[in-house]
């Protein structure tokens, strides 16, 4: 428990602030003093201005422009919500929210736009050195993710996140990060959910568009995790020269995998989707054995066997590689929304073409009465983010771990009570695995700020705290009653009393 503490104190002094000093006495669902609030955005999704002040072109830029039919909505990020010129409204609203920390990332491609470290835009530094610089007078602290998925069109060229290239490219950028914001910025992420960007970038319909899943999937995950591993290395060191004062971690995303019944092979088919999820990146970096976790190692393995591949589709580490990987974190970041039923799937001739879905050879599907969002894949379980924390505790040793994301989308408009039930819900089984099951969590982000570009679904989903109309010159932001309600928890770290809760049953 010491520990424990101590580590909701060094948090707090990363972020600057002392959260908590309105704390009410005997008011109920409490956070501990030291624990932080915050809320997130990501670069493509908010910034806009995709050609100006020397940024060079994104994968995300080329794919919606080139495939616009492939969005939902048939829109982009062009303008987005225009945070490029409308940062310092931004901060207004931060700083009226009362949080403790802003998580946002920086585009690869307004820092070096061809990717290569040859060529700094300053207008890029310049863009974020101000927005830093406007946090830190408004005592909330910059928490930063190096790439949340934007990766500059040259290196995609080259073959993006499929190519060994990459890891040394990445650290040739996060060197010119470190250069020019470490005085400022404290807490780093290297990468937002490379579950996602690689299973559903190289191996399906988001940018790149690679639609490869089983083979560049793999090729992605383990060129991500040589780069993370590097660039962690590289922090360290700078740390040891007095360069680097602060935390770096990469932020995954763990949606709770539930049984589908309580028959051994449900629970089997939920350990093994567990694993390929979250435990592929998970366990090369935390885990002692600092690499794949042995399940997907094995059945990748002997899929590609009877494939007739002449080696496994899942890459293997060399040895000085697993010992740059493994316990290359000061903190876990973890993204999650929601909970998923898992059992056998059908088993497939050998002979199908490889596909992530069919090495896993688990079916997920989701309760009809779980209540919904304005997302199909998206349902309200709040009881599936206990039983993740715990689950990372149990697997991980309780890692220090930071909720980089959580949060709901819904319909247009400003009155969203169901908003503040979803967030009331997940908060109070965040608290019950906090004090309850002494799950090590330091901090909280709700996803997200402002409405923003939500990928392949475009506009269509909503799930600021603040809305943007998107048919305003200056993309005007309104404030929904979720924002007041979420600024009153991050200023009291206390929850209401007076809520309406859903009652989801297993």
């Amino acid at each position: 428990m010491e520990v424990f503490l101590w580590t909701f104190v060094a948090f707090s002094v990363v972020l600057n602030r002392v959260t908590g000093s309105h704390v009410p006495e005997n008011s109920g669902v409490c956070f501990p003093r030291g624990f932080a609030f915050g809320v997130a955005t990501a670069s493509y999704q908010i910034e806009g201005a995709w050609n100006i002040s020397g940024k060079g072109e994104s994968i995300w830029d080329r794919y919606t422009h080139a495939h616009p039919e492939r969005v939902f909505d048939h829109n982009n990020g062009d303008v987005a919500a225009d945070s490029y010129h409308q940062w310092r409204e931004d901060v207004a609203l931060l700083k009226h929210l009362g949080v403790s920390f802003y998580r946002f990332s920086i585009s690869w491609s307004r820092i070096l736009p061809s990717g290569f470290s040859n060529e700094v835009n300053e207008d890029g530094i310049k863009y974020y050195a101000e927005l830093i610089s406007a946090l830190e007078s408004n005592n909330i602290a910059p928490v930063v993710t190096m790439y949340h998925w934007d990766l500059p069109q040259p290196l995609q060229d080259l073959g993006g996140w499929t190519n060994p290239i990459m890891a040394d490219y990445f650290v040739d950028y996060a060197t010119v990060l470190f250069d020019r914001f470490s005085s400022s910025v404290k807490m780093w992420i290297t990468f937002n959910e490379p579950l996602s960007f690689c299973h559903d970038g190289y191996g399906g319909d988001d940018a790149p568009g690679g639609r490869s899943s089983g083979i560049e999937t793999y090729m992605c995950g383990h060129n991500v995790l040589r780069a993370h591993g590097k660039v962690y290395k590289l922090y360290q060191d700078r740390k040891k020269q007095n360069k680097a004062p602060g935390w770096i971690g990469i932020t995954l995303d763990m949606p709770w995998m539930e049984p589908a019944t309580t028959a051994r092979e449900d629970q089997e088919a939920a350990e093994i989707a567990r694993q390929f999820i979250f435990g592929w990146f998970a366990h090369p970096i935390f885990s002692k054995e600092g690499d794949y976790p042995e399940i997907m190692r094995k059945r990748i393995d002997e899929k590609s066997r009877v494939q007739n591949f002449a080696r496994s589709r899942l890459p293997h580490f060399t040895a000085n590689e697993v010992r740059s990987i493994k316990g290359s974190f000061d903190f876990l970041g973890l993204n999650h929304y929601t909970t998923y039923l898992a059992s056998p799937a059908e088993s497939h001739s050998p002979g199908k073409e490889p596909t992530f879905e069919d090495d896993m050879g688990v079916r997920i599907t989701q309760k009809e009465n779980w209540p919904k969002s304005n997302s199909t894949w998206l349902r309200i379980v709040p009881w599936g983010f206990r039983r993740a924390l715990n689950w990372i505790k149990t697997s991980y040793n309780n890692p220090p771990t930071l909720v980089t994301e959580n949060g709901i989308s819904l319909a247009p408009g400003t009155h969203d009570p169901k908003r503040i039930n979803y967030i009331d819900s997940y908060l109070r089984a965040l608290h019950d695995a906090i004090l309850k099951d002494k799950c090590h969590v330091i901090g909280y982000t709700y996803w997200s700020l402002i409405d923003n570009f939500e990928w392949m679904r475009g506009f269509s989903e909503r799930f600021g705290l603040y809305q943007v109309d998107y048919t305003s010159p200056k993309r005007t932001r309104t404030a929904r009653l979720s924002a007041s309600y979420f600024g009153q928890v991050a200023n009291t770290l206390c929850l209401p009393e007076n809520y309406v809760e859903y009652t989801v049953t297993n």
